[in-house]
């Protein structure tokens, strides 16, 4: 049996259409993304670029994998393939991700478009409760949530950043009576924060338990609190 290769071999030996990445994304992709290999997953990514990550995740995920790779630029339909759909159209736009999302169910998103702070909250808001619901959702780059150039800015109202923050406090909701729980807390099974990177992990959560254990012929009195 042919042995799989890690993302880190199929990317550093790359032959075919330019992929470009930070090095240290790729330990974080494996660590949210291995899951899915060998189960034939459907992935939207945003922005193509030169096409080469929509075949890194083809060959990384294995034989079945759909992958919809979403760009602005129309000379991305080159990089179409079998398996492959390229579809030309802005990520902020409501019809565009409607009609993408009535022909999948995607198990991983992946932004890595225009890094502009109102694209990366559409996207969001229009995508990320109709996604698989065991999915990740994945945005990187976001140092840009820290750059003018990008509609960003430390603590700046509209940054992704801070739409996170707020994603934090709802992930707590049940806690927190001023705080309704909604579908993000009921369907959220994390946040994961690392350097440009957020992944959004989901998995339909059910009621909070506490819950006490120790030795049996004990009472609680005996227990130091």
């Amino acid at each position: 049996m042919k042995k799989r290769r890690s993302l880190h071999e199929i990317f550093l030996s790359n032959g075919g259409p330019v992929v470009n990445k930070w090095l240290h994304y790729f330990d974080i992709y494996e660590k949210h993304f291995a899951r899915f290999v060998g189960t034939a997953p459907t992935i939207l990514e945003i922005g193509v670029f030169k096409g080469g990550s929509l075949y890194m995740w083809q060959e990384y995920f294995g034989e079945g994998t759909r992958i919809v790779g979403l760009d602005i630029n129309p000379e991305c339909k080159q990089y179409a393939g079998e398996n492959i759909e390229v579809v030309i159209g802005s990520q902020d736009d409501p019809a565009v991700l409607d009609d993408l999302l009535s022909r999948y169910q995607f198990d991983i998103v992946l932004d890595d478009g225009s890094h502009v702070m109102e694209h990366l909250n559409a996207s969001f808001g229009l995508i990320y409760d109709r996604i698989s619901p065991d999915g990740v959702y994945m945005l990187e780059d976001l140092h840009t949530c820290y750059l003018p150039r990008w509609g960003g800015g430390l603590k700046r109202e509209g940054s992704f950043m801070e739409t996170v923050k707020d994603r934090i406090d709802d992930l707590h909701a049940t806690y927190c009576k001023d705080l309704p729980v909604s579908d993000f807390t009921r369907s959220t099974a994390s946040i994961n924060i690392y350097d440009s990177i957020v992944a959004f992990e989901k998995r339909p959560q059910g009621a909070r338990l506490h819950v006490k254990s120790g030795a049996m012929g004990l009472l609680p009195s005996d227990f130091a609190r």
